[in-house]
């Protein structure tokens, strides 16, 4: 599995749960996470996919930090099995 079949498959659940995942390209600022992740009421997050024991690289860990001193929830998708949690948590459950 890599990170491309894992990126789509987070795109499918969330526009089943009724959200966007939108790809995130930032000219400029390098390090933002790949998906900003849109649901209803408001609920905002942001995902990071990496391959399957992959781990954000230091500008991204960076930004991660970044996003989360603003109070904006980052995850890390590196499973399929991570999916329905993040989703979970993005829509307001149990907070990273």
């Amino acid at each position: 599995m890599n990170e491309k079949y894992l990126e789509k498959l987070l795109v499918k659940h969330v526009k089943a749960e009724g959200g966007v995942a939108l790809k995130l390209c930032c000219p400029g600022f390098d390090g933002m996470p790949d998906r900003l992740l849109l649901f209803p009421l408001g609920r905002i997050g942001f995902v990071e996919v990496k391959a399957p024991g992959m781990k954000p690289r230091p500008l991204q860990t960076a930004r991660h930090g970044m996003l989360r001193s603003l109070s904006f929830e980052v995850h890390v998708l590196d499973c399929k099995n991570q999916i329905p949690e993040i989703i979970n948590q993005i829509q307001g459950g149990d907070a990273k």
